[in-house]
C-alpha cells in the first residue's frame, strides 16, 4: 500500500470522498443527482439494510443488475457492511447465474427489474427449482437466503427495515474491514469452460486504480460517462472507484447506444469516456453526431482489441479528445497490467499497450522458460501488487496461474520492446473479444455439447467489422437428421449470454486435429480472402 493512500479500504474511501468533495456531484443518473455527501448517506443506509438482513462479515453479496446509481449504492453498501461483492453479467441466462451464485455461496442477491427482456428471478426459478425446505430461495441454491429488486417497493422496504440498525453498528462493521480483506470476486471463464472467481483485496483495488487515475489524468470535476458494465472489472473499478478517489462524477449508462451517448455527452458535458474500440467507431459513424456539441470530451481509454492508427487519429481529430490511451489488463491482474502515457505519440498508442504500471513488472517468457529478448515473442507474465489473491476456493487453478515467485501467467502471447512497451500478438488461450466482452470457447463448446443433435463442437473468433470479433462454431452432427444451423443459434440464445452465442454455425464431418488429437483451431478460421485456412 502506498504511503500517501489514505483510504486503505473502500468504506473509508466513501467517507473520505464525502468529506473532501462533499457538495460536488458524485452520481448523475437521469433525474437523480447525488453529491458525494449524499452518496455516503445512501451507502450507509444500504449497509445497514444488509446487516439487518443477516449479511455477516465476509459473506458474499451478488449483484445482478444494469449500470445505475442504485448499483453503485448497493455495491458500496455491501462492502461497507464487510461483505464481498460478486457482480453478475446482466446478459447471463439462469444456468450461468446459478453456477456463480452456487460456487460463491452468495447469501444475498440484488437484481434489476426486468432488463433487456430478462426476468432474473424467473430465470433462476426455471434453472434452480422452487424454494428449498431449508428456507433458501431456490432448492439448488441452499446458501441464497434473500433477494431484493432495485428500483422497486421491495428495495425501499428493504432499506426501511435497515433503519432499525444502529448507526454505530454500521460504523463498527465498516471500521472492521481490513485493507487485506477480499473486497470482491469477479468471475471469469477459463480453458476448462467453468468460470473461476478472481479474488482481489481492498488495498489492491485502491492502489491499482489510484495509479490508473494518475496515468489517465482523472481529476476533480471530471464528468465520466461509464458505458463499460459495472459487472466488469473496468466498469466498476476504473469507473466508480476511480471517480470516488478523484472527486469526479459518475454518469452510468445502462446500455450502449450511440445516439444516447452523444446526447449524454452534450447534455452532461462529459469529459472522460473510456470504452472498447467499437464504441468510438460507432460514435464516429453515427449520423446523429453532426451538429452536436461534443467539445467537452478530453480523455479516451481503450483496449481489448487491436486499435488501428487511423482510429486513434480520428478519435482525436473528429471527436476532439485531447488524450487517447490504450491499455492492457486482465481480471487476474486487478484489471490493469500496462498503460500508454499521455505524452506517447499516436504510433505508440496504436501499436502497443504501453508500459507496466508503476511498481509492477512485465516480461515475456519463451516456451523453454527463459526471458525473451526485446522484440522476441513469449507469454506475457506479470508480477506486483496487481496480481490477484487467487481463485476462490481453487488452489490448484491458482497454482497453475501464479508461480512460486509470484509471476502471473496471462496466457497471452506478446513482445516487450526495448522501452518496456508491450504488444499483444496472440492468445495462448483461445479467448476472443466480442464488442469488448471476453468469450472463452471452452465454455461455449461445453454448452453446445448439450444439444441433442451435436456430437462435437469447436468455437473460434473471426473478424467482424462492428464487434471486432464474433464466434464461429464448427459443429460435427450426431448420427441422424442433420441440425439446422439457425436452429442451433436460436437454441444457444436461450442458454448463454448473447455475446457468447456463435454468429455462424458450420456443419463439418470432422474437426481438424493433430497427431495428438488436439483440435487445430487455426484451421477453422477463414483466411483473409474468406477461404478456409489450409
Amino acid at each position: 500500500m502506498r504511503g500517501d493512500l489514505q483510504w486503505e479500504t473502500v468504506p473509508r474511501l466513501v467517507e473520505d470522498a464525502a468529506r473532501r468533495f462533499a457538495g460536488s456531484p458524485a452520481v448523475v443518473d437521469g433525474p437523480v443527482r447525488l453529491s458525494h455527501a449524499e452518496l455516503a448517506v445512501r451507502v450507509r443506509r444500504a449497509a445497514a439494510a444488509m446487516i439487518g438482513g443477516g449479511v455477516r462479515q465476509g459473506d458474499r453479496v451478488a449483484l445482478w443488475a444494469a449500470n445505475s446509481h442504485e448499483w453503485v449504492v448497493a455495491a458500496l453498501g455491501a462492502m461497507t457492511a464487510g461483505a464481498v461483492l460478486v457482480p453478475l453479467n446482466t446478459r447471463f441466462k439462469g444456468p450461468e447465474a446459478a453456477y456463480i451464485l452456487g460456487k460463491s455461496r452468495a447469501r444475498l442477491l440484488v437484481v434489476s427489474p426486468p432488463f433487456l427482456g430478462n426476468d432474473y428471478p424467473g430465470m433462476l426459478r426455471q434453472a434452480c427449482g422452487p424454494a428449498g425446505a431449508d428456507g433458501s430461495l431456490y432448492r439448488e441454491l441452499p446458501h441464497l437466503r434473500s433477494m431484493v429488486v432495485l428500483g422497486s417497493a421491495d428495495w425501499e422496504r428493504f432499506l426501511a427495515e435497515g433503519d432499525a440498525v444502529p448507526a454505530g453498528l454500521v460504523a463498527e462493521r465498516a471500521a472492521a474491514v481490513s485493507p487485506d480483506d477480499v473486497s470482491d470476486i469477479f468471475f471469469t471463464s477459463g480453458t476448462t469452460g467453468r468460470p473461476k472467481g478472481v479474488m482481489t483485496s481492498h488495498a489492491q483495488n485502491l492502489r491499482v486504480f489510484d495509479t490508473w487515475s494518475e496515468v489517465a489524468g482523472l481529476a476533480p470535476g471530471d464528468r465520466y460517462l461509464i458505458v463499460n458494465p459495472f459487472f466488469h472489472t473496468f466498469g466498476f473499478k476504473a469507473g466508480v472507484l476511480a471517480c470516488l478517489m478523484r472527486g469526479a462524477t459518475i454518469i452510468p449508462q445502462a446500455v450502449f447506444d450511440p445516439a444516447a451517448v452523444i446526447e449524454a455527452v452534450e447534455a452532461e458535458r462529459v469529459t472522460v469516456l473510456p470504452g472498447p474500440p467499437t464504441l468510438y467507431l460507432s460514435l464516429l459513424d453515427h449520423p446523429g453526431r453532426a451538429g452536436r456539441d461534443l467539445s467537452s470530451l478530453r480523455t479516451a481509454v481503450t483496449g481489448a482489441a487491436v486499435v488501428p492508427l487511423d482510429l486513434v487519429r480520428r478519435i482525436r481529430a473528429e471527436l476532439g479528445f485531447e488524450t487517447v490511451l490504450t491499455a492492457y489488463g486482465l481480471t487476474e491482474a486487478t484489471g490493469t497490467v500496462t498503460m500508454c502515457r499521455r505524452n506517447d505519440p499516436a504510433e505508440v498508442i496504436a501499436g502497443t499497450s504501453g508500459r507496466a504500471i508503476p511498481g509492477t513488472r512485465v516480461r515475456a517468457v519463451t516456451a523453454d522458460g527463459r526471458e525473451a529478448a526485446p522484440g522476441e515473442p513469449g507469454e506475457i507474465r506479470v508480477r506486483g501488487y496487481n496480481v490477484m489473491r487467487g481463485y476462490f476456493e481453487d488452489p490448484e487453478a491458482t497454482a497453475e496461474a501464479v508461480d512460486a515467485d509470484g509471476w502471473l501467467r496471462t496466457g497471452d502471447v506478446g513482445v516487450v520492446d526495448e522501452h518496456g512497451r508491450v504488444r499483444i500478438t496472440d492468445r495462448l488461450k483461445d479467448m476472443f473479444t466480442v464488442g469488448g466482452f471476453n468469450v472463452y470457447p471452452a465454455e461455449v463448446e461445453r454448452i453446445l455439447a448439450g444439444h441433442e443433435r451435436i456430437a462435437e463442437a469447436a468455437v473460434v473468433g473471426v473478424p467482424d467489422p462492428r464487434l471486432g470479433e464474433v464466434g464461429l462454431a464448427a459443429v460435427v452432427p450426431r448420427r441422424g437428421p442433420r441440425p439446422d444451423p439457425e436452429e442451433i443459434i436460436r437454441w444457444s440464445r436461450e442458454r448463454m449470454a448473447n455475446y457468447k452465442v456463435p454468429r455462424r454455425v458450420e456443419l463439418v464431418d470432422e474437426l481438424p486435429r493433430n497427431a495428438a488429437g488436439k483440435v487445430l483451431k487455426h484451421r477453422l478460421r477463414p483466411s483473409p480472402a474468406g477461404e478456409p485456412t489450409p
